[in-house]
C-alpha cells in the first residue's frame, strides 16, 4: 500500500485536524516531541495520556517504518502539557515533503510553543562514538540545495513569512540548558554538540558521500528532522533537537562494516533511559527558567 501523495495541504486542512484533536482530548500541549527510530519510549514517560493512531486522525499521513509506532500521544511530562509523535514521516516513504511536515503546522494550531526533535543518526565526526548523544547546533539541508524544501509553493502568511531566517534554527538558550542538564545528570562523557546533515534516503550513504559530508562540516547524518525544523521555525515555534549516534559511518574502503537498521534500533534501546531522562529534565526546566 502506497502513501497518499497529495502534494500540499491548506491552512484549513491543518486547522480541521487540530480542531478534531482538541475536541477529543482535554490536553492543551505547549511542548511537542518527535521520537526518532527506536526512541518511542519517550512517549511512555507521559502521564494521563490520550492516544490517537495516525490512521484515525483526519488528513494525517501514516508511518510505514519499523521502529515507529504511528501514533500521537497527548499527556503531561513533569507537569507540562505535551504531545508526542511516536513515529515520524520521511521522504523515502514516498510522501511529498509538504505532507511529512504537516504535523508541525497542526502542532502550532494546537498551541505548541516548543518542539523537541530526536533522531537516530550516523556519526561522521571521528571523535564521536556509538551511543553518543549529539545536541544539534545547526544543520545542512542537502535536499534543499536542489529545491526540495517543505516551504516551496504558495506561502500562507497565517503560518509564517515567505523568507524565514534559519541562522537561529535551533534555540541557543535551550542548547545551553541541555548542556547544563547533561552535566548535572553525569552525561558529559557522551553528550556532544554538532551539525546534522539530512539526506533523502532510504539507502545508507556511500563511502565517498560520507567523506564529502565530513569535509562539508557535518558531524552526523540522517534522513529526518531538518524538514520538521524548517516548518516549525516558519510557524514561530522554538526548536531543540538531538541525534543519538547509532552507528559510525564507513569512510574507509578497507572496512568490512555495513550500516543496517537493526543496529540503529538496538543502540536506541541501549541509550533510551538516558535520553528520556535528558528530555524530561529539559522539559521541567522550561518552566523553571521561563524558557
Amino acid at each position: 500500500m502506497f502513501p497518499d501523495t497529495a502534494a500540499s495541504y491548506s491552512y484549513e486542512e491543518c486547522k480541521a485536524t487540530a480542531d478534531w484533536l482538541l475536541s477529543h482530548t482535554k490536553v492543551r500541549p505547549l511542548v511537542g516531541i518527535v521520537c526518532g527510530s527506536g526512541l518511542g519510549g519517550l512517549a511512555e514517560m507521559l502521564k494521563e495520556t490520550d492516544v490517537f493512531k495516525y490512521k484515525d486522525i483526519p488528513n494525517f499521513p501514516q508511518s510505514t517504518v519499523h521502529g515507529h509506532a504511528g501514533q500521537l500521544v497527548f499527556g503531561t511530562l513533569k507537569g507540562k502539557p505535551c504531545v508526542c509523535m511516536q513515529g515520524r514521516f520521511h521522504l523515502y516513504e514516498g510522501y511529498p515533503i509538504q505532507k511529512i511536515t504537516l504535523p508541525m503546522r497542526v502542532f502550532k494550531l494546537l498551541g505548541v510553543e516548543t518542539m523537541i526533535l530526536t533522531n537516530a543518526a550516523g556519526g561522521l565526526n571521528q571523535d564521536f562514538k556509538v551511543g553518543d548523544i549529539m545536541i544539534i547546533k545547526d544543520h545542512i539541508n542537502l535536499p534543499g540545495f536542489s529545491g526540495n524544501n517543505p516551504l516551496v509553493g504558495p506561502n500562507d502568511e497565517r503560518f509564517g513569512v515567505r523568507f524565514p531566517c534559519m541562522s537561529d534554527a535551533y534555540d541557543r538558550k535551550l542548547v545551553q540548558v541541555a548542556h547544563e542538564v547533561g552535566a548535572e545528570l553525569g552525561f558529559s562523557a557522551f553528550l556532544r554538540e554538532g551539525v546534522y546533515c539530512v539526506l533523502g534516503g532510504p539507502s545508507f550513504e556511500t563511502i565517498a558521500e560520507c567523506r564529502m559530508l565530513n569535509k562539508l562540516g557535518a558531524d552526523a547524518v540522517g534522513m529526518s528532522t531538518v524538514h520538521e525544523t524548517l516548518v516549525a521555525r516558519h510557524c514561530g515555534m522554538r526548536c531543540f533537537a538531538m541525534s543519538l549516534i547509532t552507528n559510525m559511518v564507513v569512510m574507509d574502503y578497507d572496512s568490512q562494516a555495513k550500516a543496517n537498521h537493526e543496529e540503529v534500533l538496538e543502540t536506541g534501546r541501549m541509550r533510551a533511559v538516558q535520553l528520556e531522562k535528558l528530555v524530561s529534565t529539559l522539559v521541567s526546566r522550561l518552566e523553571l527558567n521561563g524558557l
